[in-house]
């Protein structure tokens, strides 16, 4: 099992490209990843198998259900593949990169099954929120 790990700050480009640290591009071993929306204002980074375990429980509840087909279709309609190139960078898509907010100055981390991409102001903003209800 890949176990995503660790916080990075990083900055985008003038391309909107961000360089994926090493050791999240370690865990993904392929050179093709999927990006979706997540649950908070952030974007999800998935490695191939993955978005397919990912992919099948979200396809677990009935089509006829509302609920089910509510989720698959935020969690469907906004994933693209993307592709690292040999720098270790990848390209934003720009409807995900205006559903996190992200700016210039982002933080990639490692969530468990998948990583994360953060607006740095987001995501400071929700790490503090967490720790003043503690």
């Amino acid at each position: 099992m890949k176990l995503f790990l660790g916080e990075y700050d990083h900055s985008l480009d003038e391309k909107g490209r961000v360089t994926l640290p090493r050791k999240i591009r370690q865990e993904i071993g392929d050179s093709e990843i999927v990006l979706s929306r997540g649950f908070d204002t952030c974007i999800f980074g998935f490695d191939r198998s993955s978005w397919e375990i990912e992919a099948a429980k979200q396809l677990t509840p009935s089509v006829t259900e509302e609920k089910g087909r509510a989720l698959r279709r935020y969690f469907f309609a906004a994933a693209e593949k993307v592709e690292i190139d040999k720098l270790g960078r990848i390209l934003l898509p720009a409807q995900l990169k205006e559903y996190a907010s992200i700016r210039s100055e982002v933080v990639v981390i490692g969530a468990g099954d998948h990583f994360e991409i953060w607006d740095k102001e987001q995501w400071i903003s929700t790490t503090n929120q967490f720790l003043s209800k503690k």
